[in-house]
């Protein structure tokens, strides 16, 4: 009977803590992130992953975040995804999901670069990738990048080689005003937790001193679901559980990179 408690507590919570997510109820952090993008306040924003998928895996809430507000966002995806030689379809599959977010298909780039291949114990170097950021920052007038962070969510070592590109750029242009926040990773157990996290997310961003972390709820994970379903060569079962009982449909966590 313990167990059965257990289990129906869980439910409760999760259909309640869902419920609270699509009523649009949930307030994140006191201090909004960034301001609403009126004609003055719009925010030229860079969204840099790794792979295709990405962006509707991880960072959803945070791009219909932004996009329900009016900022101008820009995604710069550093590969195809072509470690199983679907690099092509991996490609195309990734303006289809950017569709479905509203994400303008010519504010996206994907590159294939004989550099930055992927897959795991290829190592992308720093370097290249800061220089590679530091030209699209300049060139769509960027002033505020979003990205993984050390640990990269998952451990993948291309997202940890990303955050390093954003980090070795923000020291070689220490002078420039240029803000870097960095998606937060949670622990095996929030990760999937799913809309439950929300609680434990706004808890920890509102504890954070200087307004450095904030907690972004999805106000339409269902857009989220859409999204990941257009990368149809990855939408596999896995991938299908992984959306659903994900914490980072639901909500994501920023801290600023300094």
């Amino acid at each position: 009977m313990t167990w059965v408690a257990l289990i129906s507590s869980v439910v409760v919570l999760w259909f309640a803590s869902l419920c609270k997510i699509l009523h649009k109820s949930s307030s994140a952090t006191k201090a909004a992130f960034l301001n609403d993008g009126g004609s003055s306040q719009r925010r030229n924003v860079l969204l840099v992953t790794a792979h295709p998928d990405d962006e509707s895996m991880f960072f959803a809430p945070v791009i219909n975040y932004l996009i329900s507000r009016g900022h101008n966002l820009h995604v710069l995806c550093m590969s195809t995804g072509n470690a199983d030689g679907m690099g092509s379809i991996r490609k195309e599959e990734l303006y289809l999901a950017s569709a479905v977010l509203k994400i303008p298909i010519h504010q996206v780039k994907v590159l294939d670069h004989p550099d930055l291949q992927d897959g795991f114990g290829k190592v992308w170097n720093s370097n290249l990738l800061a220089s590679i950021i530091d030209n699209e920052t300049r060139t769509y007038s960027v002033d505020l990048i979003i990205t993984f962070d050390d640990y990269g969510i998952s451990g993948h070592c291309n997202h940890r080689d990303v955050h390093q590109g954003v980090r070795k750029l923000l020291h070689d242009v220490s002078g420039r005003h240029l803000e870097a926040w960095e998606l937060v990773s949670t622990n095996i157990l929030r990760k999937y937790i799913g809309p439950v996290d929300i609680w434990l997310s706004i808890l920890f961003a509102r504890y954070q001193r200087n307004g450095q972390s904030h907690c972004l709820v999805n106000s339409d994970p269902r857009r989220s679901y859409a999204a990941m379903a257009q990368h149809s060569s990855q939408w596999v079962w896995s991938s299908k559980l992984f959306v659903a009982f994900s914490s980072y449909t639901y909500v994501n966590t920023l801290k600023e990179i300094k």
